[in-house]
């Protein structure tokens, strides 16, 4: 006789969901470095990064629009002077007020696509001593028009006079067409290098308790979270623009790198993949390659157009099985400790 008692069977626990939106996943490095090379692989993604309606464009766009009617003139430059380095301000405040403050009311304040391509569900902190003044959105403002928005005027009011002095080799596009070109395409991939290297650095011991921190505290992002960091990781991140006492260049490519913080740090902390502008149409936004490192902490230190990431097996492709990597390699050091 059988007396065992029939229970029902437990339900199967299911993963929890961490993303609300992900793009198409695994998620795909740039081809430049793959071996054997891929030549044609690489000019079909060069051609899609420079579509008219991406924020690479844009970028470059804007620092047209920039430089031509918003920058003061460099024979001002030759002498330091509050006048025309207070205007360089001026106009990267409102760069970043039109861009931070114009997301965070569209996507956070107001919800005009409600959640639609939003990462994740978690709403902006509050009440959290973590953060100045207990707000999170505040926290960052704070250190987005402080000491950010100082250090990019700086670095960039240091180049014109540079350039005005004869310290720095200008070019045009008249004197160097095929320099002048080549440089825009090098640009984003020199920024993400020197994101990639000055990054890495920031998580090392003391630098990351006393410094790069300060950024991770948003673990969920939103616009003004891009450049709220320490004014130390502000003063180092602007740093790469020095790259031009070195290569002859036109203040187009100065402005275009520099937007690549000004303007991308908030779009790719939007913590939306795109902005949605009708029913079929939508303007890429959001950086998941970098989402996920403020997820996880210890992976996708660069971007997806450099290799090192993969290259020192800290990339994370987005995928269940890219978590179980993480945590294997986590598991591994500390089994080392």
């Amino acid at each position: 006789m059988d007396t065992s008692v029939n229970t029902p069977a437990r339900p199967k626990q299911t993963a929890r969901k961490i993303w609300n939106f992900t793009p198409n996943l695994p998620i795909q490095m740039a081809p430049y470095w793959d071996w054997p090379m891929r030549p044609l692989a690489s000019l079909l993604y060069l051609l899609r990064s420079w579509n008219p309606v991406a924020q690479r464009f844009l970028f470059l766009v804007t620092a047209i629009v920039v430089w031509t009617w918003f920058t003061p003139d460099l024979a001002r430059a030759q002498t330091i002077s509050i006048g025309w380095i207070f205007e360089i301000w001026l106009r990267n405040l409102v760069i970043l007020l039109v861009v931070a403050g114009g997301l965070h009311l569209a996507l956070w304040k107001f919800r005009t696509q409600a959640d639609e391509y939003r990462y994740d569900m978690r709403p902006m902190a509050k009440g959290a001593k973590i953060f100045y003044f207990k707000n999170q959105v505040w926290d960052n403002m704070a250190w987005t028009l402080g000491p950010a928005l100082a250090f990019a005027t700086f670095w960039e009011a240091l180049i014109w006079y540079a350039y005005a002095n004869g310290w720095a080799s200008m070019i045009t596009f008249g004197s160097n067409p095929v320099w002048f070109v080549g440089l825009i395409v090098l640009i984003p991939i020199w920024a993400g290098f020197h994101f990639y290297w000055l990054h890495r650095l920031l998580h090392v011991g003391k630098l990351y308790t006393w410094v790069h921190s300060w950024h991770h505290k948003n673990i969920n992002t939103g616009p003004w979270s891009g450049l709220a960091m320490h004014p130390v990781e502000s003063f180092l991140l602007f740093f790469d623009t020095m790259i031009f006492f070195l290569l002859a260049a036109h203040p187009v490519h100065v402005l275009f790198l520099i937007f690549h913080h000004v303007i991308g740090a908030p779009t790719s902390h939007a913590g939306f993949e795109n902005i949605k502008l009708s029913k079929a149409a939508k303007f890429g936004l959001g950086d998941f390659f970098h989402q996920l490192h403020h997820k996880f902490f210890d992976c996708n230190y660069g971007t997806w157009e450099t290799p090192w990431d993969k290259w020192f097996n800290t990339f994370h492709d987005g995928t269940a099985d890219g978590n179980e990597q993480i945590k294997e390699r986590r598991r591994k050091i500390w089994s080392k400790e």
